[in-house]
């Protein structure tokens, strides 16, 4: 028996990922394991290689691994590329750094464009620098969609646009860990070449499952590439798949979780769950701007609709703010991450989550800026409640 004291309600967890699991996912994972070489897993493993297919908007295969989104970064640079390609990079927060730093370990060579980490990737120089690449031996543009470290989205339809507008044969990667499910993510229409995610974002299931959505033109690529791979070589598994098998152990238990995940998302109706989120993080940024302080994201144009990454007033630290929330009111907010670190903390509005949740948390947050003597206004809770009442209006007056 633990002997510290119970704390009455949920937990609220207010991170970017790991996200809250839904009851049914919970459930659906809670299952006896099956054989992985038998009849009724392979229905399983059609039946989720086809369904996450919709999720990426796409009609060529997505890779699922047992792994996390790492994992599945490192699977798009080894299967396409030969060591001392160039590749062009676009540093917009911690995740594009993390990105980089495996592109100098694999042998690569990375081109980095920089931005203040408070915008996404701008486009418009994306183009110049491939305009400048005149032997065009950038093989590939790898950028971050969702920024999870700094609140940003990149508009990948524009970077798709300005790579056309250079005339440039790279290959477009992007890591979508966070983007899936909350953000608009069009692989086909947008002419992605790679794109890349995790289970425990927007998917609302547990670490440890990552996703690859390959081109026709990746899958070219990757007959050519000379880095080395094995566990994460994609045509071990694009054989297997193929018959809704993986080439090795894959992980059950997360793959029935994931079989119920597509059909939340579904029952709720996609666009509805993207909508949703964009409804949640204007709520979210409308509170940040009633308490007057400033959120990271500088350009509008560019804000995130899973995460919101809040800035502190100078001379108060994001961290002893984050551990007072948190010893208080029961409630995790995201952490700043390297040059953000006590800098600024992260609200979460993301996965299976709703208006109630997402003013629970604000009232916690509203309450611990006065318990920390962060210098705030009062009315953040109240503009959050009075943007979600608009938004929803019209709904109600016409079900009246």
């Amino acid at each position: 028996m633990s002997n510290e004291t119970r704390r009455p309600g949920r937990h609220f967890l207010q991170i970017p990922g790991p996200t809250p699991i839904p009851e049914r996912v919970i459930a659906a994972m809670a299952r006896q394991i099956l054989d992985h070489r038998g009849p009724e897993f392979q229905k399983l493993g059609k039946r989720v290689l086809s369904g996450v297919r919709t999720l990426f908007k796409t009609e060529g295969p997505v890779l699922i691994y047992p792994s996390s989104g790492t994992g599945a970064w490192e699977a798009a640079l080894t299967n396409t590329l030969s060591p001392g390609d160039r590749v062009l990079m676009v540093e917009t927060g911690q995740f594009a750094v993390l990105w980089k730093q495996m592109v100098d370990r694999l042998g690569l060579r990375a081109e980095v464009i920089q931005t203040d980490w408070r915008i996404g990737a701008d486009a418009a120089e994306i183009e110049a620098h491939l305009r400048k690449d005149k032997a065009k031996a950038i093989k590939a543009v790898c950028v971050v969609h969702n920024e999870t470290s700094t609140g940003c989205l990149t508009r990948l339809d524009e970077v798709r646009r300005a790579i056309d507008a250079a005339d440039h044969p790279a290959l477009f990667m992007t890591d979508s860990i966070s983007g899936l499910a909350a953000a608009d993510l069009r692989h086909d229409e947008w002419g992605l070449d790679v794109t890349i995610s995790g289970s425990q974002k927007g998917l609302m299931m547990p670490p440890g499952l990552s996703f690859t959505a390959i081109s026709e033109k990746a899958i070219a690529a990757s007959k050519q590439a000379t880095l080395k791979r094995s566990y994460f070589s994609w045509d071990d598994m694009l054989a297997f798949n193929a018959d809704g098998w993986w080439p090795y152990t894959p992980a059950t238990g997360l793959l029935y979780g994931l079989d119920e995940s597509i059909n939340l998302i579904h029952e709720e109706g996609f666009d509805n769950v993207l909508e949703r989120h964009l409804r949640l993080g204007a709520a979210v940024r409308a509170a940040v701007r009633a308490w007057g302080l400033e959120v990271n994201c500088r350009d509008a144009k560019y804000d995130s609709p899973a995460v919101t990454t809040v800035l502190m007033p100078d001379g108060h630290n994001a961290e002893s703010f984050r551990k007072l929330v948190l010893d208080t009111f029961n409630m995790s907010l995201g952490t700043g991450l390297n040059k953000l670190a006590g800098k600024a903390f992260r609200i979460a509005h993301l996965g299976d989550t709703n208006e109630l949740t997402v003013l629970g948390a604000l009232t916690g947050i509203e309450m611990g800026l006065e318990l920390a003597g962060v210098p705030h206004k009062k009315g953040g809770v109240q503009a959050a409640m009075a943007y979600l009442t608009d938004s929803v209006r019209p709904a109600t007056a016409k079900a009246a």
